[in-house]
């Protein structure tokens, strides 16, 4: 006999069921996420096409049952609650470990770069739109919301997969690594603006009315950097001057904030992870009790609830929507070399027009074309609020997952090639001279 929780909720028998699922998504993401390591691959790459096999794409297709019964219709929406839950906690990660003080002092260089890297894939998404409209758009969704949305997906570059990256690589501490942290936190930064006005235009019928929105989320911004921000430092010292049991608890603190601030967003008309990453950005640098209690989320958050996400983000990524028609496939192929050029070739030639040399400029144009979490959580949220389709969804994925892959060889060919320049060119006796070095590549 089963009893309903609620309205809405699973029965109570269901519930070993959903530790059975919990336990199976984060064995096989943490499988597939070391698996990527040993092969060159950020572990993120795993946990995505995990989630991508455990939905229609693969297992569905080869045991519908099994998929049935692995994640029965009356779980889902548990399970989603979850994903959602440890997406927005992750944001809130995502922007207190922006170093907001590095962006300011950037300088010339990083602001060039970051904005060149967005505009110019900006501008090949929204060329992109104008001929994608009539086909791919979702139903009721204007053309500047579709165009909006499919720009930003060119634009974006996972901050948190770059720095992971960065950070196997032994790369965070160069010259180049580090101007990619800063500009991959500008585009963050750029990118939950963006999908913020995105948003506001496909929830609203009306100009006014989105601009309203607009008008509350500049608000909303105003209030979490000059009221929000100051009472978070004082909060900060008084715990650093009182006994550990007469402050209130840190953690108690910021995943408050992290939550309401997620309702404000959500209540204003844009998405909830915007409100917690901004919670994120103010937030104090520096307090040991602060790093403390990021700790004990990060911990949860990671191991458990994220993968729910990429789980939940693959039961709605099918490739069979694609399926073996030339022409999608020519789409999708369109998708990833507009992404990819764009990209890259912004990035690159920004950052030469700064000085650099060809080996960093490349670098850092295969550095700002990693796409990774990022991106899957902007077109989760575009697939959910009806802006793209099924179909662009899974080509855009692809996209995801090619752009991603293509970062480490990119940059291991990139060091080959540069190697090869250094190398001495050994010539004949009779030559002169004996020995050559060739030149240096610079930068």
């Amino acid at each position: 006999m089963t009893t309903e929780l609620a309205d809405g909720l699973p029965p109570v028998a269901l519930m070993p069921h959903l530790f059975l699922m919990l336990s199976l998504v984060m064995v096989c993401c943490h499988a597939a996420g070391r698996l990527c390591r040993r092969l060159g691959q950020p572990p993120v790459m795993g946990e995505i096409l995990t989630g991508v096999a455990l939905g229609p794409s693969l297992l569905a297709a080869v045991w519908p049952s099994g998929q049935r019964w692995l994640f029965p219709a009356d779980l889902l929406p548990v399970m989603d609650a979850l994903a959602q839950l440890g997406l927005v906690v992750f944001m809130f990660l995502v922007g207190l470990e922006l170093n907001v003080g590095q962006v300011r002092r950037s300088g010339r260089v990083a602001v060039m770069v970051s904005n060149v890297s967005v505009l110019v894939p900006m501008a090949g998404g929204a060329l992109l739109a104008a001929v994608m409209y009539g086909r791919f758009a979702g139903p009721g969704v204007g053309f500047p919301a579709f165009a909006l949305f499919l720009a930003l997906a060119m634009s974006i570059t996972a901050f948190p997969v770059l720095a992971r990256i960065l950070t196997d690589r032994k790369m965070a501490g160069t010259t180049v690594g580090g101007l990619a942290l800063t500009c991959a936190a500008v585009d963050d930064v750029t990118a939950w603006c963006l999908l913020a006005l995105a948003t506001a235009l496909a929830g609203h019928t009306s100009l006014t009315a989105a601009l309203t929105t607009l008008v509350m989320t500049a608000l909303f911004v105003a209030v979490m950097l000059y009221g929000v921000r100051p009472l978070l430092a004082r909060l900060a010292a008084r715990h650093a001057e009182r006994p550990a049991g007469g402050a209130t608890p840190p953690l108690l603190v910021l995943l408050t904030g992290a939550l309401l601030s997620s309702f404000a967003t959500d209540w204003i008309g844009i998405h909830a992870i915007f409100g917690a990453f901004l919670f994120g950005t103010v937030v104090p640098r520096g307090a040991p009790q602060v790093a403390a209690a990021a700790d004990q989320v990060r911990g949860v958050t990671v191991v458990l609830l994220l993968p729910l996400f990429f789980a939940y983000s693959g039961m709605h990524t099918d490739f069979r929507l694609i399926g073996a028609e030339p022409a999608l496939w020519g789409w999708c192929a369109l998708i990833v070399a507009v992404a990819t050029v764009t990209k890259w070739a912004g990035s690159t030639g920004a950052a030469r027009a700064a000085g650099f040399g060809w080996r960093n400029s490349l670098s850092l144009g295969a550095l700002m074309n990693c796409r990774g979490l990022t991106e899957l959580v902007v077109l989760g949220i575009g697939l959910q609020m009806g802006i793209i389709t099924p179909t662009v969804f899974a080509m855009l994925v692809v996209m995801t997952l090619v752009t991603t892959g293509l970062t480490a060889p990119a940059l291991n060919l990139i060091d080959r090639l540069a190697a090869r320049r250094r190398t001495p060119v050994i010539r004949e006796p009779h030559s002169a001279p004996p020995v050559q070095q060739r030149e240096t590549v610079a930068g």
